[in-house]
């Protein structure tokens, strides 16, 4: 059942499901809920095999609390930290699609000893650096917000001068990741969104021996379809047998 949690940020929509860990942990990217299709599809595969799940709302988003245009990039990772540690015993293998993936790596950075290890869908970190024109950027600068249109919902994407500034102040991909747990990063080559060679840049710069980046020649930015989906499942049983494995 969606619970509120009583903290001080805006109460926060989340669904957990218990099980054997360590959790799966599912972060939602920019402008995006809980309900999305690989959000749903890895808690049921997870009830399946009985691993404990978690996917929640970051605040201003979905069902939780809060207005979105309050919201900046540190934010909504502190929101993942605290649900986290509210929540959640023992290791978490992070899952991060798009935004969600750029929130995945700083978590990791800040909780090392309970990551032990990474699913990147479309990842997207540092995209406030190369996702905006110069124009859109000095929009920013002198209006303080700009209002796009939207492929993936009927309601304009709002971004704030304050949530890009964030970003630009969290960038992860200026050197190299310290991370050395397995990942996984699945990549379309025709996402509009991310260009596919990001992902074999963030590769390089995780630490860890143990990434693999899976590009998938068809795939656009949401990676949702059946065969996506696939992948996605496979790709983070591989990371949790991993994990389990002795030389883990």
């Amino acid at each position: 059942m969606t619970e509120p949690l009583d903290l001080q940020r805006p109460s926060l929509a989340y669904h957990h499901s218990k099980g054997s860990g360590p959790t799966v942990v599912f972060l939602c990217g920019y402008a995006s809920d809980m309900n999305g299709t690989k959000a749903l599809a890895l808690e049921a595969w997870a009830r399946a095999r009985g691993q404990a799940f978690l996917r929640f709302d970051y605040a201003g988003c979905g069902a939780s609390q809060g207005e979105f245009e309050d919201q900046t990039l540190p934010l909504w990772r502190d929101d993942a930290l605290r649900i986290i540690e509210m929540l959640v015993e023992g290791p978490v293998v992070l899952v991060g699609s798009s935004m969600g993936g750029w929130i995945m790596l700083m978590v990791a950075k800040a909780r090392p000893d309970r990551v032990v290890g990474m699913v990147g869908v479309a990842a997207a970190p540092d995209f406030t650096d190369w996702g905006f024109t110069q124009a859109q950027k000095l929009e920013l600068l002198q209006h303080g917000r700009i209002e796009e249109r939207s492929d993936y919902s009927e309601q304009p994407t709002i971004t704030t001068r304050a949530f890009w500034s964030s970003g630009e102040a969290n960038r992860m991909m200026i050197g190299p990741i310290a991370f050395d747990g397995p990942v996984r990063l699945l990549q379309g080559q025709r996402d509009k969104e991310v260009p596919w060679e990001r992902a074999a840049r963030l590769a390089e710069l995780i630490r860890s021996d143990t990434v693999q980046t899976i590009l998938i020649k068809d795939g656009d930015h949401r990676l949702s379809r059946e065969g996506d989906i696939t992948l996605l499942l496979r790709a983070v049983e591989d990371v949790l047998a991993a994990c389990s494995s002795p030389s883990s």
